[in-house]
């Protein structure tokens, strides 16, 4: 493979939210992610654009598309390198998934930082060749960097949580869509997690304030009554 161009990952993920999240993590190494959300539209994409790596939700059919990706009966690993995502830590789960033919398992929620590394990792193993990392993704006027777990807007730049810049990360990958409470507790708080009522309101808020976002007027940040809350695609200064 051409080292200057992008490695290929086809990224099968049920909740397109997830996925989202997992394409825009992406572009902090040389990859070229693309999101399929149905086994039949992934085995198209894996006959077609032929990537050189996939990142598949395991408790969403993920494991029928495993066989469609062909198992090797002599090491019991896919013809392509996989890394598989559960919401299941326990090392059953983790025990069967490397039985079905995975190469690296990370469990949801998972850090965009951990995301990248595994990618990175698996695909070194696979490919031989080392992918460049992008420290900074940016977007519109933020800019996220994965190293320093901060966030620079304009020229100011904050400090995040590990929480926080998970919850960035999330929004930021399904701007202009409106995400409700309950779409942001499994991705950042884990399926298992009892939560409170207002838990997410409340580190919304705190994530708002960091990032100088006025509810009255966000910024980036919008409040969608009655719905829940969307990442602004674009950033007006007049309502700063």
């Amino acid at each position: 493979m051409d080292e200057l161009a992008a490695a290929r990952v086809l990224v099968f993920a049920e909740d397109r939210s997830v996925g989202e999240t997992v394409v825009l993590t992406l572009n902090h190494g040389r990859f070229a992610g693309r999101l399929t959300t149905t086994t039949m539209d992934a085995v198209t994409e894996l006959q077609t654009w032929k990537p050189h790596l996939a990142i598949v939700d395991l408790d969403a059919g993920g494991e029928t598309l495993l066989r469609d990706l062909g198992i090797d009966l002599v090491d019991n690993r896919t013809a392509l390198p996989v890394i598989g995502l559960s919401r299941s830590g326990d090392l059953r789960a983790k025990l069967a998934a490397f039985q079905a033919g995975v190469d690296d398992v990370l469990t949801v929620p998972f850090a965009p930082d951990e995301l990248v590394a595994r990618a990175m990792v698996v695909y070194r193993r696979s490919y031989g060749t080392i992918t460049e990392l992008n420290p900074v993704v940016r977007t519109g006027d933020l800019e996220l960097d994965i190293l320093n777990r901060q966030v620079r807007v304009m020229d100011e730049i904050i400090h995040l949580t590990a929480l926080e810049m998970r919850m960035l990360y999330y929004l930021v990958a399904n701007r202009g869509r409106v995400i409700n409470r309950d779409e942001l507790l499994d991705p950042l708080w884990g399926s298992d997690f009892v939560s409170e009522s207002n838990i997410v309101d409340r580190h919304v808020r705190t994530l708002r304030m960091k990032l100088q976002n006025n509810w009255r007027k966000p910024r980036f940040i919008e409040t969608v009554s009655g719905q829940g809350y969307r990442f602004m695609t674009e950033f007006d200064p007049s309502k700063a």
